[in-house]
């Protein structure tokens, strides 16, 4: 009595980065946007409440405009 041999597993493929170049990239240049934003807010004499909370929306801000503009 002939057996056909057992088909075997397909190999699991590797997985895929974790992030694309283009998402960390508009994502580095928008914190950096957003440090500037927010150093330069400070050093105007903006208490360092605000300077972070305009540093945190510039770099929100900033996400679409990049994401569009780099491509």
């Amino acid at each position: 009595m002939s057996s056909a041999p057992a088909p075997t597993p397909p190999t699991p493929s590797e997985p895929g980065p974790f992030m694309s170049l283009h998402t960390a990239l508009v994502l580095l240049i928008a914190v950096v946007i957003g440090l500037i934003v927010g150093g330069l807010s400070f050093l105007s004499g903006t208490p360092a409440a605000g300077a972070v909370l305009a540093g945190l929306i510039s770099t929100g801000g900033s996400v679409p405009v990049l994401r569009t503009l780099i491509g």
